[in-house]
């Protein structure tokens, strides 16, 4: 399925948002799960792709040894200035790359990584030909992706919210992007298509995702991703309405105070 442009589009504020909100609320334990996986095995070069804000990043600079270099590259440099932004324990390289095309020589990296980033390739099957060329024999490719929207429990509860609020047309960036490529089926057929001729290891994970109040995912999910270019799109309801028809859906499913929801990510690590 094509990805809108619009579903691409990190700016203004979002990356400050995102950061603030959003990584604590969904990223973070995928990231400390994917920096550990990548941690166990011998890389003296790695190569993040769509490393948006960093939190991978950051993760892997902790965890590897001190002698492994960490290129991070996204393609919004909104993004990456935030990331960049952000001080890890020892240096990294930031730099801007479209992950359909590769600014590196072949053969350059013991492993590449992806967190969250493979759902916004316009064409998978090429940017996943590009991991594997700039990937040495015997590199790993090590990527996660968001399971159905149904079993992320704070992202339903508010496109839902969004539905009833947008009857006419209702915002579906969560549902169509982030969640919209699940399919394990479809991820080993475009690995194979790109030439990765070993089959991926893929393992479904859980996590519980928690905030003090309901308006952090509502502000997070609303305000600190694309969908706000969807809503603000509308012109009515307001931004302001939109987080807090959220805010008040998730409150009402998951009780005042702190809330608390399940997320699910399947994780896929891959051999060249």
């Amino acid at each position: 399925m094509d990805v809108p442009a619009r579903d691409k589009g990190f700016t203004g504020s979002i990356p400050e948002l995102y950061e603030r909100y959003l990584v604590p609320l969904i990223f973070e334990p995928y990231a400390v799960d994917l920096a550990h996986r990548l941690a166990a095995r011998p890389v003296g070069r790695l190569l993040e792709i769509a490393a948006g804000t960093g939190i991978v990043t950051r993760k892997l600079a902790a965890l590897l040894p001190a002698n492994t270099s960490i290129t991070a590259t996204d393609l919004n440099q909104a993004m990456l200035d935030m990331a960049s932004s952000i001080q890890t324990v020892r240096p990294v390289s930031w730099e801007r790359a479209d992950a359909l095309a590769l600014p590196f020589e072949n053969a350059s990296f013991d492993a590449v990584a992806c967190q969250f980033g493979v759902m916004f390739f316009p064409d998978k099957v090429r940017a996943f030909s590009e991991v594997r060329r700039v990937l040495a024999p015997g590199g790993v490719f090590a990527f996660n992706v968001w399971d159905r929207i149904e079993e992320n429990e704070f992202a339903a509860t508010i496109t839902s919210a969004l539905g009833l609020l947008f009857p006419q047309d209702p915002p579906r960036f969560l549902a169509r992007t982030p969640h919209g490529h699940y399919s394990l089926a479809a991820i080993r057929h475009a690995l194979h298509g790109a030439g990765f001729a070993s089959a991926p290891g893929i393992d479904t994970v859980a996590a519980r995702s928690r905030a003090t109040s309901a308006e952090i995912p509502a502000i997070a999910y609303c305000q600190g991703t694309p969908l706000r270019s969807e809503i603000e799109a509308h012109k009515t309801p307001t931004l302001a309405e939109a987080t807090e028809a959220s805010a008040n859906a998730i409150r009402q499913r998951f009780g005042a105070g702190e809330v608390e929801g399940k997320i699910q990510a399947h994780v896929v690590v891959v051999p060249c």
